[in-house]
Formats: C-alpha cells, sequence, structure tokens
C-alpha cells in the first residue's frame, strides 16, 4: 500500500504525520497581505507618500540580483553576473535610487539596520560592496546599525573578509543547501565542503558573530541519511542559526527548475520525515527551535527574540528587527509600511530605464486595510509566539477551520485565545491560514512541509 494510502497516523520524533492537513498549499507569511496579492501597477505616488510621512527608526534592504553561478533551484529574482558591464550598470542605478529615496526622508529618520541579499551580494567585487556601504552612509542617518549580508561561499574571495571586517558586518547568511555530493549536482550548485569551512573561518576572523546556513530538505536524491549527514556536519561547522526549508518544485513557475530530475524528489511523506530528523536534530544538538523553521543558539539575538516575545516576520523571514518600516532598494526589493507593501520593479534593466528617469521604480504593491493589519497581526502572533487572541467575529467565522486541529491536539483554543501546542511546527502555517481572509481561490503556494 503506498504511503500516503495508510490508514492511522504515523509518528515521526515530536510530530504526528497527518497527511489531510498539509494537502492544501498556504503562503510563507513573510507578509500579510501576501505577495500573491500584489498588483501591478505603478505605485510610485504611493511609495513617495509613504517615504515622506516617516519618522523615527526604520531598516534598509538592499537587493543584488546577480549570482556568479544559477543553481537550478533557486526561486530568487538573480541573473548570472557574467558581464562586468552589466554590474556596472545596476550599482550605479542604485546608487541613483539611494539619492532619490533619501531626499525624501525627514530628517528625524535614522537607520538602525541594513541588510544586504540577492542573488549574492558577493556577485560584486569588495571594493564596490564598500562603495556602497559609503554611498549608504553619507546618504542616510545612521544610528550605529546591525549590518548583514547573505553570501555565496564558493564566490567568497579573500578580500570580502577584508571589506566585511572594515565595515563592521556581524551577521551573515551562507547559502548551503546540501553538502552531499550527488544532491548538489541534482540542484546545479556543486560546492565542496572545503569552501563552507573556509568561509566560516574567514568570517569568524573578519568579526561576524552570528553565521546562519541555509539548508534544504526535499531535494532529488536527498534522504534521511544524507540529511542528516549534512546536518552533523553543519552543526560541526559552529553556525549559530539554521533555516531548514522544504524545497518547492514549481517548474511551470521558475523555469530553471526544468532541468531538476522531478521523479527523483522525495513524496510528501518522506519530506515530513525529513523535516522532523533535521527539527530534533537541531534541538538535540543545542539549538532552540525559532518559528517553524529557524533554529538558533540560545545566546543567538533570534533565540533571545523568540524568549522575550519580540520574534517578528518580514521579508528577510523570522527575524529579531523591531522596526516596522522596512525599505527595500534594488530591483525586485519589497518595502514594508505600516498600511503599504511596494515592490520594486523586478527587471533590473527596466528598473535602471526608471531611475535612470529619476523614477521612483515601485511598480506593484498592495495598500493595507484595517481588515488586513487585524489579520496580518494575528497570523504574526501565532507564527511568532505561538498564540494569538482572535476577535469574536474572525472566530466564529473560522471555528470549524480550526477544528481539525484542535481535534488533534495541535492548537487549543481557551476563550479567544489560540495556543499552538507541541508538534505544531509543520502545520503552523497552515493554522495562521484559517484567518486569511485571500485564501478562497487556487494559487500558488509551497508545500506546508
Amino acid at each position: 500500500m503506498a504511503a500516503d494510502m495508510m490508514t492511522g497516523p504515523e509518528v515521526f520524533g515530536q510530530w504526528t504525520y497527518w497527511p489531510e492537513l498539509l494537502e492544501c498549499p498556504v503562503p510563507r507569511y513573510t507578509s500579510y497581505p501576501t505577495a500573491a496579492e500584489f498588483v501591478e501597477e505603478s505605485f510610485e505616488d504611493r511609495q513617495r507618500e509613504a517615504l515622506k510621512a516617516l519618522r523615527g527608526t526604520v531598516s534598509l534592504y538592499l537587493h543584488i540580483p546577480y549570482c556568479r553561478e544559477i543553481c537550478w533551484y533557486c526561486g530568487c529574482n538573480t541573473g548570472a553576473a557574467n558581464k562586468t558591464q552589466r554590474l556596472a550598470a545596476y550599482m550605479e542605478a542604485l546608487h541613483h535610487e539611494i539619492d532619490l529615496v533619501s531626499r525624501l526622508l525627514h530628517p528625524s529618520v535614522r537607520v538602525s539596520r541594513i541588510a544586504f541579499g540577492g542573488g549574492s551580494p558577493n556577485a560584486i567585487k569588495p571594493t564596490d560592496f564598500v562603495r556602497l556601504v559609503d554611498k549608504l552612509t553619507l546618504s542616510f542617518r545612521l544610528a550605529n546599525p546591525v549590518l548583514s549580508i547573505e553570501l555565496d561561499p564558493r564566490t567568497l574571495e579573500p578580500g570580502w573578509f577584508m571589506a566585511i571586517r572594515g565595515i563592521g558586518v556581524i551577521k551573515a547568511s551562507l547559502g548551503v543547501q546540501t553538502l552531499d555530493a550527488r544532491v548538489q549536482q541534482a540542484i546545479g550548485r556543486v560546492q565542496p565542503r572545503d569552501d563552507i569551512e573556509r568561509a566560516v573561518a574567514g568570517l569568524r576572523k573578519a568579526g561576524v558573530d552570528s553565521i546562519n546556513f541555509d539548508l534544504m530538505y526535499g531535494l532529488p536524491f536527498q534522504n534521511d541519511d544524507i540529511l542528516s549527514q549534512t546536518l552533523d556536519q553543519s552543526i560541526a561547522m559552529g553556525a549559530d542559526r539554521f533555516a531548514l526549508f522544504g524545497y518547492a518544485h514549481v517548474p511551470h513557475m521558475i523555469p530553471r527548475q526544468q532541468r531538476i530530475d522531478a521523479s527523483e524528489l522525495p513524496d510528501q511523506r518522506a519530506r515530513f520525515r525529513m523535516a522532523a530528523e533535521g527539527y530534533q536534530r537541531l534541538i538535540s544538538a543545542g539549538y532552540q527551535a525559532v518559528g517553524f523553521d529557524h533554529f538558533a543558539l540560545p545566546d543567538d539575538d533570534l533565540a533571545i527574540a523568540s524568549r522575550a516575545g519580540t520574534l517578528r516576520r518580514n521579508f528577510q523571514g523570522f527575524t529579531e528587527d523591531q522596526s516596522e518600516v522596512l525599505i527595500g532598494l534594488g530591483a525586485s526589493s519589497i518595502s514594508e509600511f505600516p498600511e503599504l507593501y511596494v515592490q520594486t520593479e523586478k527587471n533590473a534593466g527596466r528598473y535602471r530605464m526608471l531611475v535612470g528617469a529619476d523614477q521612483l521604480p515601485g511598480r506593484k504593491g498592495v495598500v493595507r486595510t484595517a481588515e488586513d493589519r487585524r489579520r496580518g497581526a494575528i497570523i504574526n502572533d501565532i507564527l511568532c509566539r505561538g498564540r494569538a487572541q482572535i476577535d469574536s467575529d474572525l472566530l466564529a467565522m473560522n471555528r470549524s477551520r480550526l477544528e481539525p486541529f484542535i481535534a488533534r491536539g495541535l492548537a487549543r483554543l481557551e476563550g479567544n485565545v489560540l495556543s499552538l501546542l507541541s508538534g505544531n511546527e509543520p502545520y503552523a502555517r497552515s493554522i495562521a491560514s484559517v484567518f486569511d481572509a485571500y485564501r478562497t481561490g487556487e494559487r500558488q503556494f509551497s508545500s506546508a512541509v
């Protein structure tokens, strides 16, 4: 009998496998409304007014949409960094966008965090990265910001460690995904373990005190033993944080994934078992579970925020960043304002044209209504704090949809307070989606596990 046809629940570690609760794909909820609700139109005027209205502390996110090598599994907005002129033109446009945005800000606005992502920020030269940070320093009012960066270990040259130390970057995230050679070949990302070890050692010497590894399960040819070996080797390298993501195979949306052999992908039951194995292995190694797919050492800022009840979700995932405003700079970056989400033009060429014409490049987004903010707060509380107070009208409207999770011991309702119970992690997004007013039609999202 096929695995998914088996009767009765199976138990893997601390988790019970209820396949019927995982049938419906759900968003990752890095925002609410999610990016699926963004409409394509010019948001330039709304973007300008939102920037002019800002006061107090904000965070910045800068997107470098290029990689030296394109991995087949990747769903990020990135292109090949194979032409020097292409990178130079993009960096010129990014500098100009910084001018356009910074001139609109009130003098009281202070920047407390700056994150660099991609793509791979280290697709550019270290000297260009230093110039970019100098530009930010001259253009914005910085309040001793926390600096973080995403890096590709395969192309992390020695000059980058000097730049990171000189600038004062203290948090870094490495795209590791898997350490198994066969799986690496199958996803188009070959990187020997030596590359990762060299990157970790260099970052530690450069003063980085929090290193995250991005890992994946559900990859082709991957099984329990292969994932366990990657986890054990990664733990031995001393990462402070882990993000353990399930691979989402959607080649109709991400054409590069067509190069991956779908016949070698594990089924849902195997994915669930791998996620459970990863959870148990990281917890046993002394990491604290943060939300449904992050893990951190107890003294890491992310774990501290989780225990303190100050954990949040933004477009980078789970974060200890307390700012309610995130200003995105660069192609496809997303800005988060209390009443508005704005996504910058995705196409790097069109982005350069818009910025070159002195136009703010927000070309997609959504206005957040009072109802959006109400539901978004509930979803954030469920995912980040494991409990939320539900307004009576929403509870009455959605009680029947909660019942399957309550009946299986994954959640408890006491009065108007919904609490997630032990073993909820694979189902947390599905529980949160109960309060998502937009999940009434067919949309493409990742598997819950």
